[in-house]
């Protein structure tokens, strides 16, 4: 059985990772900033820390952690939090994104990629698990799913969501068996869909009617910048959106080649999310 940490267990992939983890026998020590708030499951040390703070994971890396779990929640990087890892572990599992490797003497688009130059040159054992967007962003559509129309960008684009627990599922093996060491794994869902017919499923499965409106990119712009406070970001998601209309976001083996199963689809990611739409 293998020792783990898992920085971000309170995350909506942590949270999966820590039971998967737990449900088979492993010792799980879990990194949060309030170890009093935290509910996690029975077992797991919740263990105060906070990456923001490289100097607060030494008490949780210490005695025996074998293998890191690590979410970086998009804070300033922090190179000592790598160096305080490979001090006393051996394997880190970093959740990543769908991102290019970056060269050395390359300035990084995106803090992911400067967390995996950072983690490849560590020594490390490591495994990048690059997880396509979430299905769980839908859930931004929750209070326009109860009003009965979803009004978003580009209804023609095609998304290959991925379902969290798929991907803490990959996590868990790259953390706790061989023959991972060095893996780019990107996760995906199994087929590509609309973001309209996405909108028709979620209805589906609540069993309510939902319209889909198209809403011009320039009001998308000008109401998501408002409401993420990130204009730079605002624009990237709006060039993807655009460009899956014309080629689908990707689909991958991954899950089935990692995990001897498929995927599973958007249906049953809504089934377990009923209650946050409803």
């Amino acid at each position: 059985m293998t020792k783990v940490l898992v920085i971000g267990a309170n995350g909506s992939v942590g949270r999966h990772v820590v039971a998967s983890l737990t449900e088979g026998g492993h010792e799980v020590r879990a990194l949060v900033r309030d170890p009093a708030r935290s509910v996690l499951p029975a077992g797991v040390e919740a263990v105060r820390g906070d990456l923001a703070v490289p100097e607060s994971l030494e008490p949780a890396l210490a005695g025996g952690v074998e293998a890191v779990y690590l979410m970086w929640p998009g804070l300033p990087v922090q190179p000592r939090v790598v160096e305080s890892i490979a001090r006393h572990a051996k394997r880190v599992v970093y959740l990543s994104a769908d991102v290019p490797d970056l060269a050395d003497d390359e300035p990084a688009v995106i803090f992911h990629q400067e967390i995996e130059r950072l983690i490849r040159r560590s020594g490390l054992s490591w495994t990048f698990v690059r997880a396509i967007d979430f299905a769980g962003n839908l859930l931004a559509w929750a209070d326009q799913v109860r009003e009965g129309v979803v009004r978003w960008p580009y209804g023609q684009a095609r998304r290959s969501l991925v379902h969290e627990r798929d991907i803490a599922d990959v996590a868990v093996r790259a953390l706790t068996e061989d023959g991972h060491d060095g893996a780019r794994y990107v996760v995906t869902g199994p087929e590509s869909l609309a973001h309209a017919e996405l909108a028709r499923i979620i209805g589906e499965e609540l069993g309510v009617a939902v319209r889909w409106e198209e809403l011009a990119p320039e009001t998308a712009r000008e109401q998501l910048t408002a409401a993420w406070g990130n204009a730079g970001f605002v624009e990237s998601r709006l060039r993807a959106w655009e460009s899956f209309t014309r080629e689908p976001e990707r689909v991958t083996d991954t899950v089935e080649r990692v995990l001897g199963r498929p995927p599973r689809d958007f249906r049953s990611w809504v089934r377990d999310h009923a209650a946050d739409f409803r």
